[in-house]
């Protein structure tokens, strides 16, 4: 049908080509320049391929444009040449790629001083990666010249557009010789010891968080790309030098001695938690017990000597934190925020406690470390990314009392939570706080939820074996009063609230289901008995289907083959469309008493029948 119409008409862009004096922002200023030059226009190519062009090309991503020009114009020229230079085109990749005289106009950029205009970085990093990607060896070698490259890059680290285009350095070089070749000089170059050196107290936030993730980055894939290789032959050398003891320790040092500061242990503790990671990061997982389904990694015995000695500053860092100005919150006036330092003191601590290193687990008790968290749970009452974390110290202690189970292993941890801890009399007291709070008019203390799952923890592990007689040794060593209320707690406390929180879970389903479906608000108010009454309601649509013959007929009066149809006939031309009446193809039937799908005046069924669909006059589909 499209043949029919004339509908072809020539490109803006071959007409401005025509012209003997044409000027590239000419072109730059047609829409349709880009996909042009994706369609190999081999005018425009030729064209764009002149050295002057792509010369002009290059300064464009590279040199502020006028500020003559309206705001949301001045780039307009800038981002159509980035387009245009990484759009994949092979003969402006051979071009670009394999002349020096390009990449150095193009290598000029980071030569600036700081600060480089953020969107300009960005087309620069977008287009030296495409010729990473594309023009491998020709533009590594070329960088390989450079004796400044790593320098500048590191100067310019305020913008994110340079760890962009450091990480696609790392992971976008193919094949794997020669991505090892260029991990190798990059080690060479102390890229790693430079990147640690710049999380200290003097450097500006941004560059701080941006070296941070650009380290979390190369952490995750190295170890991503060690899990690909079914034979690794050769170690990834910045990760080896990232897992090192004395890296470690240097980026601690930074972090917590001279000058303190909490962006500086933020963004170092960034680091070490993502070098404690034992499985990729994504779905959360809340039971450890799942731990090992996901892709998991073997944490680095360098990594905890590293990080031991500096426990010590973590504990100081929870009960002497920055100072914070008190803050409005939808409860009103919080006068001491938690502060996202000693979040992340949280988050080491969980991290820590789920590696299997009795040292480091003796080195956090021997610091009261489970304890103080502990403390902190309850008095931040509303902080539920605290929450969280202590849920988490507590799962992963119970985790491994289950899993590994020998005496030993009982002695530490587990005798610490029960006892030093007192873990059972918190919860207990905690519950009974809330209960007469809440008698009393007030709110729901924000923890309960986590608190619920900690106390299910423990009783799911007093359950398991070989960790059964041990828990419940230490459980009947408590007080007897406590003995007593746990005993009451579990058997009828807890139980009477999973049970609701398992009754709320389904009306919470069958509520969605309702939004979905359009039930009314009104129609369950009488049924609070019986979750299943809810749906008896369904009960009152009638539907009969429909049987082959209704297919046939309603086919062959709603479709008109194209073979019938008459060749010149207009297919833009207005039409009346009649709709024929198919009483027997969708016959449904409504209770409209009930008022759930809302008045309905039609009578769509002869079944004096209600309920579901009755099949007495159903006939196969034999056609």
């Amino acid at each position: 049908m499209f043949w029919k119409f004339d509908l072809h008409t020539a490109s803006q862009v071959e007409k401005l080509l025509e012209k003997e004096d044409v000027t590239l922002k000419e072109l730059l200023d047609e829409d349709d320049v880009l996909q042009e030059c994706k369609a190999q226009n081999q005018r425009l190519l030729l064209f764009l391929t002149q050295d002057s062009s792509l010369l002009e090309l290059i300064s464009l991503i590279t040199h502020e444009p006028p500020t003559d020009r309206e705001e949301k114009l001045r780039y307009k020229y800038a981002n159509t040449a980035c387009e245009l230079l990484t759009c994949d085109v092979s003969i402006i990749n051979d071009k670009v790629g394999g002349d020096d005289s390009f990449l150095n106009a193009l290598y000029s950029f980071v030569e600036q001083d700081p600060p480089l205009n953020p969107l300009l970085a960005s087309f620069f990093s977008k287009t030296f990666g495409s010729l990473i990607s594309r023009k491998t060896e020709q533009t590594i070698s070329f960088l390989r010249k450079k004796d400044g490259f790593i320098t500048l890059v590191l100067k310019h680290m305020d913008t994110s557009a340079m760890m962009d285009l450091l990480l696609r350095l790392i992971s976008c070089v193919e094949p794997a010789p020669l991505r090892q070749d260029v991990l190798t000089w990059l080690d060479e170059e102390k890229l790693i010891q430079r990147l640690t050196e710049l999380i200290n107290p003097s450097s500006d936030n941004e560059r701080q968080s941006n070296v941070s993730q650009t380290l979390c980055d190369i952490i995750r894939m190295s170890r991503d790309q060690a899990s690909l290789l079914q034979e690794p032959t050769e170690l990834d050398p910045l990760l080896t030098t990232l897992e090192l003891q004395q890296s470690v320790e240097a980026l601690l040092k930074n972090m917590f001695e001279g000058e303190k500061s909490e962006v500086c242990i933020i963004n170092g503790t960034h680091v070490l938690l993502t070098l404690l990671e034992t499985r990729k990061p994504g779905v959360e997982l809340i039971d450890p017990a799942s731990q090992g389904l996901e892709k998991s990694y073997t944490v680095n015995n360098s990594i905890l000597l590293g990080i031991q000695p500096y426990l010590k500053h973590y504990h100081n860092l929870l009960l002497n934190p920055p100072k914070k100005c008190s803050m409005l919150t939808t409860l009103g006036i919080l006068e001491e925020p938690f502060g996202n330092a000693r979040l992340h003191a949280c988050r080491l601590v969980a991290a820590l406690l789920n590696t299997t290193a009795p040292r480091i687990h003796y080195e956090l008790c021997q610091l009261d470390m489970v304890n103080l968290i502990l403390d902190l749970f309850f008095k931040f009452t509303w902080n539920n990314f605290l929450h969280v974390q202590v849920e988490h110290c507590v799962s992963a202690i119970l985790h491994q009392v289950v899993q590994e189970g020998t005496a030993q292993d009982m002695s530490t941890m587990d005798l610490f939570l029960f006892q030093k801890c007192r873990l059972v009399q918190r919860i207990l007291d905690a519950w009974e706080e809330n209960d007469k709070t809440q008698a009393e008019g007030g709110m729901r203390r924000g923890y309960m939820g986590h608190l619920t799952r900690i106390a299910n923890a423990v009783v799911q592990c007093a359950e398991k074996e070989p960790a059964q007689a041990h828990i419940m040794q230490l459980i009947n060593e408590l007080p007897e009063d406590y003995r007593t209320r746990w005993q009451n707690f579990v058997d009828e406390t807890l139980a009477e609230t999973n049970k609701k929180n398992a009754v709320d879970l389904i009306q919470q389903m069958t509520a969605n289901f309702v939004d979905q479906f359009g039930f009314n608000d009104d129609e369950f108010g009488e049924h609070d008995d019986s979750i299943n009454a809810t749906f008896s309601r369904i009960a009152g649509i009638n539907c009969s289907l429909p049987t082959p013959g209704a297919f046939e007929a309603c086919g062959k009066e709603k479709i008109r083959q194209f073979d019938d149809a008459d060749e010149e006939e207009d297919i833009w031309e207005d039409k009346e469309i009649n709709y024929a009446t198919q009483a027997d193809f969708a016959s449904v039937a409504i209770d409209t008493g009930s008022g759930v799908w809302g008045s309905s005046t039609a009578q769509l069924s002869d079944s004096e029948e209600k309920g579901w669909a009755t099949f007495t006059d159903f006939q196969p589909f034999c056609w």
